[in-house]
């Protein structure tokens, strides 16, 4: 019977429809619309032609209304934001009209109307100055060819590959044109395909040295690589082709920020404030460099100095949630609030207000009210994601079923015989960053970053084997030579250099390094190995209540938490049989429990004589740029080992996902404390 009704009443195609708009048919076509959208209540097509209708008709109100519904799902939709403007502008609303207009090109440049939107009201208001600006762009639109137009109004859309497809076409025809070629590495840079992109735009670069834009785009793909003294080098030369340029500024200083020398980040981010002094980012970004070098009260003052001038910029809101140890007062949780219900949020800064807005209400004891904003934040964060839980699965078990203790026998003897490297390795907020600031505050050892260098090795070798005749990584480990491997880990070695200070010794704290232990045992077989481990449900729930960067997309789904941390300890388990005694394990509870005794497991481990400053390590002054950055400049303390238990009615995905994990957890001091429970 269904079937039939259906088969009677069959859903409008939306090309039928768009032809009717377009012969402005619009009782018509809103008839059809109104059909699909009872079929489909979010489809963003069918939302955006009613608003495009109602427009035409001159039913400005409920076109807006409509508008308001395709930006509640899709916040950043340059044409739902163009829409607006259109309506504003017809219903005599100039000032309205112009903000619509600048916010739809900035969610999609593409978008030619509403830049000629802008420009017209800019030049009846006799805005000169602002208008000449606008033109400048719009002139370099209508300039671009025809199939780079599609691709950068597709990269608005966030259809990439789409745009990667005609992009490619246009340079196979053009191969040197050097917009087509910095598109093309935009779209690798949101992709994840760094290396490609920094090609490109080097090449880009020297067909066109003043490129700015290029050398812009090419900074911050350096960047993302963590080229930072290439980067610095960059932003430099940019730098000085416009010395009082505002822009180039904050890329110098953010660089010099990544590589360490934040004097100077610090004192240019002055500069830039005195010539804008309201700047949201530039006061947020000083925040940063104030919160890595342990300045907790100025770092405070930047964040809330960027609210003042700028309520909607979530960056800020959350980065003062992510000091930890901040409490946010009622006055700002309902400034929050009202940012909230604006429609107009970026998806990102809605993002950081639902992150913020978690940990406001954790703070206050109100868990449930937590939950929904970490849960929120979460499910807006995985909706820009492209992460496969199963992929990542069969790229574990493909370690285990290659990287064989037999495997290893045979390659013995393989690598550069550099002792320097100390991998602390698990997940992101297992204790990693507290184990970082143990050993760093030794003399022997340095602390650093993150560092890349092995992911971007893995991602090197994956690609070899497509573009060859080799088996997949990490199958061809089993191929590759031995003097091969050598200068793999000998250019490890020399590519970390820059984040060293001189010390015999350095960490890299890459927590997703321990897919790859295989391959750093190849190339770096002197290097010691610690798997920082901590009981899987506060682990993966500290992972959700996380905001990471990048490069953590498992944490925005507790079931995928839960699977991704399953994988992890058999991959772990199967490092302990294939590689005996490589790894030490260091449970964060045992450190807790049992500071010193845990610092000489791990000195002795290192081969490091035992110094006190290790166990003191809360004092050791240096820049630390993880989330933990603040909680580890404070002595070892307990209230968080069991914070998840607030949150367990709301567990359950995660309980299925870990299976028997969290039984099997083998600290003894976490079973100590379970048994004094019971």
């Amino acid at each position: 019977m269904d079937e039939r009704v259906e088969a009677e009443h069959p859903v409008p195609d939306l090309g039928s429809i768009q032809e009717k708009i377009v012969a402005r048919r619009f009782g018509a076509a809103l008839a059809d619309l109104d059909k699909v959208l009872q079929a489909e209540p979010d489809n963003p097509d069918a939302l955006y032609m009613s608003a495009v209708c109602r427009r035409y008709s001159r039913d400005f109100e409920e076109a807006l209304e409509f508008v308001e519904r395709l930006k509640e799902i899709w916040p950043e939709h340059g044409r739902a934001h163009q829409e607006e403007g259109h309506a504003y502008r017809d219903m005599g609303r100039p000032d309205d009209a112009l903000r619509a207009y600048a916010r739809a090109c900035r969610f999609n440049p593409a978008l030619v109307a509403s830049w000629r939107g802008q420009l017209d009201i800019l030049r009846q208001k006799g805005l000169e100055e602002q208008a000449r600006q606008v033109g400048a762009q719009l002139r370099s639109l209508q300039e671009l060819p025809q199939p780079l137009l599609a691709v950068l109004d597709l990269i608005g859309q966030r259809k990439l590959l789409q745009a990667e497809d005609i992009c490619r076409r246009f340079l196979q025809k053009v191969p040197h044109h050097v917009e087509g070629m910095r598109l093309l590495a935009d779209i690798g840079v949101r992709l994840g395909v760094l290396d490609d992109a920094e090609f490109l735009l080097e090449s880009a670069l020297k067909l066109e040295p003043g490129n700015k834009r290029v050398r812009m785009d090419y900074i911050q793909a350096l960047r993302k690589r963590q080229k930072f003294s290439a980067a610095l080098e960059q932003a430099r030369l940019l730098l000085d082709s416009a010395p009082e340029n505002p822009q180039f500024k904050s890329l110098f200083a953010i660089e010099s920020m990544q590589t360490g020398d934040y004097e100077t980040a610090l004192s240019t981010f002055d500069e830039i404030l005195e010539q804008l002094p309201t700047d949201p980012v530039t006061l947020t970004s000083k925040g940063h460099a104030h919160k890595t070098c342990g300045n907790y009260d100025t770092a405070v003052a930047a964040y809330r100095d960027a609210l003042e001038s700028t309520p909607h910029h979530g960056e800020a809101w959350y980065s003062l949630a992510n000091l930890k140890v901040y409490s946010f007062s009622d006055a700002e949780i309902e400034r929050m609030h009202a940012q909230e219900r604006n429609s107009n949020l970026s998806h990102m800064d809605r993002v950081h207000l639902c992150f913020a807005l978690g940990k406001a209400y954790e703070d206050k004891g109100d868990f449930a009210r937590s939950f929904q904003y970490y849960e929120q934040g979460n499910r807006l964060r995985k909706s820009q994601t492209t992460y496969k839980a199963e992929q990542m699965s069969q790229d574990l078990e493909a370690q285990r079923e290659v990287c064989t203790k037999e495997f290893f026998e045979r390659r013995s003897g393989t690598g550069c015989d550099a002792p320097d490297p100390i991998f602390i390795v698990g997940l992101p907020r297992a204790g990693s960053t507290l184990l970082e600031q143990i050993l760093s505050s030794h003399s022997q050892v340095d602390g650093t970053l993150e560092l890349p260098n092995i992911l971007s090795l893995s991602q090197q070798l994956r690609r070899r084997a497509r573009q060859g005749s080799l088996p997949p990584y990490p199958a061809l480990l089993e191929e590759i030579p031995d003097e091969e491997l050598e200068a793999f880990g000998r250019a490890y070695i020399d590519d970390t250099r820059i984040h060293r200070q001189g010390a015999p010794f350095f960490i890299d704290k890459m927590p997703n390094n321990f897919r790859h232990l295989g391959l750093i045992h190849l190339i770096l077989p002197n290097a010691k190995i610690i798997d920082a481990r901590r009981h899987p449900m506060a682990c993966c729930f500290s992972g959700f209540k996380q905001l990471f960067a990048e490069g953590q997309e498992f944490t925005y789904d507790l079931a995928d938490a839960g699977r991704y941390y399953r994988d992890y300890v058999e991959l772990m388990d199967h490092w302990d049989s294939a590689l005996p005694g490589k790894v030490l394990r260091v449970h964060y509870e045992d450190v807790v429990a049992d500071t010193a005794g845990q610092v000489r497991r791990v000195l002795d481990h290192c081969g490091l004589p035992y110094e006190d400053a290790c166990v003191n390590f809360h004092e050791t002054r240096r820049s630390v740029r993880t989330p933990s950055s603040e909680q580890v400049r404070q002595p070892i303390y307990t209230s968080g080992l069991e914070q998840w238990r607030n949150f367990e009615s709301w567990l359950d995905p995660l309980k299925r996902a870990l299976g028997d994990v969290p039984a099997r957890y083998p600290s003894p001091a976490q079973t100590e404390r379970d048994t004094a429970r019971s």
